[in-house]
């Protein structure tokens, strides 16, 4: 059973850690070029399908969390570090879908919107600011799991 609580935790954090490399590249990378000049730069959308990464990581992310937290529940000290990280992971899940994404949607569409360009303009310079307040939750949120991976399961 330590063997799989280890592996599972592993896991989980291989995963998160491939969430923060993406959130750093994308911050990085792809977000100043596409929000620079909005709805100029829209059409930048289409060249771009990080969806896929996003698609197939988070869904990751929740198994490799659930088998963490299961595996690891008899483990007080490792089951409470793991619940911080899938608190924090749940809010930032959920103000993705609520804001981050239909904000996206609404870049990506801005070209042929009615809402005025200064608008979408100004909307996409606040947006990867909300965004790096978001990825440095993220960020918090490895700590707890790289913290249970530290603590002693015999």
């Amino acid at each position: 059973m330590t063997r799989a609580r280890d592996l599972s935790l592993a896991a989980a954090i291989v995963v998160w850690a491939t969430i923060l490399g993406g959130i750093v590249y994308s911050h990085i990378v792809w977000f100043p070029p596409y929000l620079s000049d909005l709805p100029k730069t829209a059409a930048l959308a289409q060249t771009i399908h990080d969806e896929h990464f996003w698609l197939t990581i988070h869904p990751l992310a929740i198994v490799t969390l659930i088998a963490a937290l299961a595996l690891n529940w008899k483990l007080r000290s490792r089951r409470n570090l793991i619940v911080i990280t899938v608190a924090i992971y749940a809010v930032a899940i959920i103000t993705t879908a609520l804001y981050f994404v239909p904000e996206l949607i609404a870049f990506r569409n801005s070209a042929s919107s009615s809402v005025a360009p200064a608008e979408c303009y100004v909307r996409g310079q606040n947006w990867p600011h909300l965004s790096w307040v978001r990825g440095f939750f993220v960020y918090l949120a490895f700590i707890p799991l790289l913290l249970a991976w530290r603590r002693e399961v015999h």
